[in-house]
């Protein structure tokens, strides 16, 4: 992963207090389990764990434990001889190797087996493993850096996790706050994907956003957090065509489409259920409270809106129609939101 991807910008309290828990965190020899949902910024995180310990000038290490296999993943981690399985044609070190001295971040803990999370245990415990098809016990000293978007003590209490490595590996937990609980962060944000965007496509300028699409970013709910974040600008910076105009619109779900396979739509290509699927829906839990209700619901009404424009290829009165208004209404509502069809 590309260290700039996700870069360790923010203000909010949320994240300041998070960054200071990783500092303290940092300077201890312990392992460290880092939790968050999807697109956080959890190697972010490992990164700066290993960079402020006193290991930084050793190896760290990456290993993504759900993108190979369990027969895999122990060759991966814990190496093996010649011969200890069909194509292994000659010694490999395995990755807790390669980080001796340094650390080793373990993503998508979650999925590995009961037979790699005790090795790991054991490792943690004693510093001592086997590799694959040796028995030949090897020592190493490696600092291990957990990550998952599970509930791990949940999966520990239904058999699904080991609760004694849960154990050792929770010293201390850092549990990242999604982007809806640091909204102050998303302009922030915002800004450094477009300019960065903006450089790469060679342009000289970035005149920012309008108001109302400043409004639908605050609004939006962000599931995938600052990586949906990322592409959502990135997207909207380079489809722009009049480079020197600020930004106006923003498509949060590049697979809708009244042509997209399997997806139901009515002859003006609207949903027929009436649901948006990339406009910000009305968050009905009470922990995304406060929010600008105002603000909220015109940055819905300008979603449909622009939706319904698409859908009718912009023709007004067959957009007027299929949101249940009068010609006159949309007019009024397209000068008051400056949207051109």
């Amino acid at each position: 992963m590309n260290r700039d991807e996700q870069p360790i910008i923010g203000e909010s309290p949320a994240f300041l207090e998070t960054l200071e828990l990783v500092s303290q965190a940092a300077a201890l020899n312990r392992s460290v389990l880092i939790v968050g949902e999807r697109g956080t910024g959890k190697e972010l995180i490992a990164d700066r764990l290993h960079y402020l310990s006193p290991r930084w000038d050793q190896p760290l290490i990456r290993m993504n434990c759900a993108a190979i296999n369990d027969a895999l993943l122990e060759s991966e981690l814990f190496g093996h001889e010649s011969g200890a399985f069909t194509d292994a044609r000659g010694r490999r070190l395995g990755r807790f190797e390669q980080a001796d001295g340094g650390s080793l971040f373990l993503d998508e803990l979650a999925t590995t087996s009961a037979a790699v999370q005790e090795k790991i245990l054991r490792i943690i415990e004693y510093g001592e493993f086997e590799r694959l098809g040796s028995s030949q016990t090897l020592r190493v000293d490696v600092r291990v850096i957990g990550a998952t978007n599970e509930d791990l003590p949940t999966l520990a209490k239904q058999g699904r996790f080991r609760a004694d490595l849960l154990d050792r590996l929770s010293f201390e937990v850092i549990t990242l706050p999604p982007l809806r609980e640091r909204r102050e962060d998303i302009p922030l944000l915002a800004e450094h994907f477009a300019i960065r965007m903006s450089r790469e496509l060679k342009r000289e300028i970035f005149s920012g956003f309008t108001d109302r699409a400043r409004a639908r970013l605050m609004a939006y709910p962000w599931p995938g957090n600052v990586r949906e974040l990322k592409n959502t600008i990135e997207r909207a910076v380079y489809r722009l065509q009049q480079y020197d105009q600020p930004v106006s619109h923003l498509q949060f779900d590049p697979f809708d489409s009244p042509y997209r396979p399997d997806h139901e739509h009515t002859s003006e290509g609207l949903p027929v259920n009436g649901a948006s699927h990339d406009g910000p829906p009305v968050e009905s839990s009470d922990d995304q409270l406060p929010i600008d209700l105002k603000q909220h619901l015109e940055s819905i009404e300008i979603e449909w809106i622009e939706r319904a424009l698409e859908a009718c290829q912009g023709n007004q009165k067959k957009t007027a129609e299929a949101l249940g208004l009068s010609y006159d209404q949309l007019r009024g509502l397209l000068r008051k939101y400056s949207i051109s069809s």
